[in-house]
């Protein structure tokens, strides 16, 4: 299965009746295994859970913490990007230049890497001599 079947295929398992806007998030680990995650609501906004945070979840749960690649769905008329949140989230676990797709159901594509979502990223080279 590709990134792209992979995030459409989960995006429909999606756990939305509150919003109704279903998002699909899979990514390839640096062993080349995907991963997949869907976004979770929660009456108690914002208690929800990302798709792009369930993907890096099931990632880990797996044992692996690198990604090389993302690819983000949605049925939306232009694709949507991570949070801000899942921004910082990508950016843990992958390099600046992991390339990313922002995707809609109807196959329009973006193509961004994770430094060009979050630009001037806090990472793990601003805690050192802490």
């Amino acid at each position: 299965m590709t990134l792209k079947d992979t995030a459409l295929a989960v995006r429909e398992n999606a756990y939305a009746p509150y919003s109704r806007f279903k998002v699909g998030a899979a990514l390839r680990a640096a062993s080349g295994a995907i991963y997949g995650g869907c976004n979770v609501e929660n009456v108690a906004y914002p208690e929800g859970t990302c798709a792009e945070a369930g993907a890096i979840a099931a990632m880990v749960a797996a044992g692996e913490t690198r990604l090389t690649e993302v690819y983000v769905v949605a049925s939306s008329a232009t694709p949507v990007p991570p949070c801000g949140g899942c921004r910082q989230k990508l950016a843990e676990f992958g390099s600046p230049e992991t390339p990313v797709t922002l995707a809609t159901v109807d196959g329009t594509e973006m193509k961004t890497t994770i430094a060009a979502l979050l630009p001037g990223a806090f990472g793990a080279d601003h805690m050192e001599g802490v």
